[in-house]
């Protein structure tokens, strides 16, 4: 089952239920937003599915096109948003492009950080940054990452408990303002300014319409990144994850409960090669990556110097994952960087 919310005027914008290829919806008549659905899982799913399975056999006159670019991310606000950093590969290179070594704590205990999440962007909402500073100073990087959204989780929730609350999954770009992020973490307080709004993909999808890439804690799947229509990354999300999504949301909820709507992130998925290396870019033959980062600290590994530039106004990201038959399974988030009018 395949959900996303079209944008109506108001802040959470109108359920609807997608066809699995995505060229199809329907307004949900079970909820009228997803929160509303979340708040009620056990009596609302069936339901939805209902719906999805009358969409799916063309039983549904009132069905229209979908489009992507009339959507709100799937959860417009959300009550939390949890982002994880489960790829220590990614970890171990962020760090080494500003000098600081990877603690061996990083890969037996999760890292997690509190974003803002009351501010979603669409899948094609652009990426607009104030004048004073902007991409070029501040850094801009997109960041393609795997979300899970969950049921209620009480505290202290064992693995199978939280392995069992996962309702939804969908893509993040996680926007990122690198130049920013060495002061913040300087001050000992966490990520504030060099984390604005992230994005998300038009749909989030049930675990059970993945079918065999969802194995009940890694999604098996390259994310596909391409930057200006050129391919950037093809990382396989299911490889090189140190902590899988029931392990990220047990440590979430080691001293809380989390509440129905609450959104737990992979972190940038990332790969290292056959060696154990960093991995190569794409443009050599390798998967490349899934955020800017990366690739200009092996750059600066391989040849001295950083050679790819962070966003700047005009470009274009899109982030997707497709299924063994090269269909979209979320549909694609797709941002241009742009100045605030």
């Amino acid at each position: 089952m395949k959900l996303a919310s079209l944008k109506d005027g108001s802040r959470d914008g109108r359920l609807l239920v997608v066809r699995a290829d995505l060229e199809r919806a329907v307004m949900a008549e079970s909820a009228h937003t997803l929160q509303e659905a979340l708040d009620d899982w056990a009596r609302v799913a069936p339901a939805l599915q209902h719906e999805a399975d009358a969409l799916a056999r063309h039983a549904r006159e009132d069905s229209f096109a979908f489009d992507a670019n009339y959507c709100h991310a799937p959860l417009p606000r959300a009550y939390q948003w949890a982002d994880g950093s489960a790829y220590v590969n990614h970890v171990a290179l962020v760090r080494q492009a500003r000098g600081a070594e990877v603690p061996e704590s990083f890969w037996t205990d999760p890292l997690l950080y509190q974003g803002g999440s009351d501010a979603f962007l669409g899948p094609r909402t652009a990426i607009a940054l104030p004048e004073e500073g902007g991409a070029e100073d501040w850094g801009l990087d997109f960041e393609a990452e795997v979300a899970v959204i969950v049921d209620d989780v009480p505290m202290g929730a064992s693995r199978d408990e939280a392995a069992a609350a996962i309702r939804l999954l969908m893509l993040v770009n996680d926007i990122s303002l690198r130049n920013l992020i060495p002061g913040e973490l300087a001050k000992g307080f966490g990520f504030f300014q060099s984390k604005p709004s992230s994005a998300a993909s038009p749909a989030a999808v049930t675990p059970d319409d993945l079918g065999k890439a969802w194995d009940g804690g890694k999604l098996h799947l390259p994310m596909l990144v391409s930057l200006n229509g050129r391919p950037f990354g093809k990382a396989e999300a299911g490889e090189d994850m140190t902590f899988d999504f029931p392990a990220l949301i047990a440590h979430a909820a080691r001293t809380r409960r989390l509440a129905a709507g609450s959104i737990i992130g992979s972190g940038t998925v990332s790969n290292r090669d056959a060696e154990g290396g960093p991995g190569r870019p794409i443009a050599e033959g390798g998967r490349g990556y899934s955020c800017i980062a990366e690739q200009r600290t092996v750059e600066t590994l391989l040849h001295g110097a950083a050679k790819t530039p962070f966003l700047k106004a005009g470009d274009k990201v899109r982030i997707e994952m497709q299924d063994a038959a090269g269909h979209s399974i979320f549909g694609a988030i797709e941002q241009v960087v742009a100045r605030p009018a």
